[in-house]
């Protein structure tokens, strides 16, 4: 195996390596779309961060990364790089081996350019690239999961009710945000995410053409989850695609069937308007998102990080 670094020359089978991958994880999760075969790696060729493997000519793996950003995966502090679906994959029995070589490579220039917070977004079904990462001291930090139309989609569940809210309505939602960033902060979650004031809340929301949609109960708002247009992987770039950026329930309506009632509602009323994938990414690391969300949603992808020593950005490499 010969590893090189991620050059213009690369971009084409990188691309073609890139698709298959892909592919091969729709089969297993037949909710993800089928998309273009050519998937645009070019930028990646000349940040000087990608690695690229060869056995007899032909490209057997790639891994690449996009340029270091301050405030890592919301580690204050640190730079990191971070690699997307779609900008690394290796071919064969042998990709364990291949993502080792690949990441021993492009770490080093990771570490180099001062990024010592590492992140790796791999399939979900591809246990040898997980392994590969794991035995390099990654572990599990967020998942993207899809969801598609053909449910049953009631109106009402038990004592609740549904509603979307309008904009002008927004603020109602403002307390749940809150009660959804303290929970954060809680053990084992420790995300530590900063607060904004209510108008702030209101005018990203308006701004970014998110939708708020509310559980109801006697008058109060039990829950609520919030409706974007755009995830943070490709497949979310289609038009008949949504996204869950946002979801809380009052501790004391929970257990209830509050929250599969408001994701029913929500399902539903997507699916009228012609959205038949719905997606939502969340940490592992939140035991409540690690228990709901996968009763509804298949996983396609496993976010992988790692935090390299600091000090070691004091060493010559």
């Amino acid at each position: 195996m010969t590893i090189v670094d991620f050059s213009p020359g690369c971009v084409q089978e990188a691309e073609e390596l890139a698709w298959t991958s892909y592919e091969e994880e729709r089969r297993r999760v037949p909710a993800l779309p089928e998309v273009s075969k050519t998937l645009d790696l070019s930028g990646f060729a000349g940040n000087g961060l990608g690695s690229a493997a060869f056995e007899d000519g032909r490209m057997t793996g790639f891994l690449c990364g996009i340029d270091p950003f301050p405030d890592a995966f919301q580690a204050t502090g640190v730079k990191g790089v971070f690699s997307p679906m779609g900008a690394n994959a290796a071919r064969g029995d042998g990709k364990e081996k291949i993502f080792a070589a690949l990441y021993q490579d492009a770490a080093r220039k990771w570490v180099r350019a001062g990024a010592v917070s590492h992140g790796i977004c791999l399939f979900a079904h591809d246990a040898q690239a997980q392994k590969a990462f794991f035995q390099y001291g990654f572990g599990l930090r967020c998942v993207d999961a899809i969801s598609c139309a053909g449910r049953d989609f009631p109106e009402k569940r038990g004592m609740y009710t549904y509603s979307e809210l309008r904009q002008e309505d927004f603020a109602m939602a403002y307390p749940m945000e809150m009660g959804m960033l303290e929970f954060f902060r809680e053990s084992p979650f420790f995300m530590n995410r900063p607060q904004t004031d209510c108008g702030t809340f209101c005018q990203e929301l308006v701004e970014n053409r998110d939708r708020c949609f509310a559980a109801w109960v006697e008058g109060e708002l039990a829950a609520y989850l919030k409706i974007s247009e755009r995830g943070e992987t490709f497949i979310t770039e289609q038009s008949d695609y949504r996204h869950v950026s946002g979801a809380f329930c009052w501790e004391r309506h929970r257990g209830k069937g509050v929250c599969s009632g408001l994701l029913d509602f929500v399902l539903g009323q997507l699916e009228r308007e012609g959205v038949i994938r719905v997606g939502v990414d969340y940490e592992s690391i939140n035991p409540a998102a690690s228990g709901f969300w996968p009763r509804y949603f298949q996983a396609y992808t496993a976010g992988m990080v790692r935090r390299v020593d600091e000090r070691i950005l004091e060493a010559d490499l």
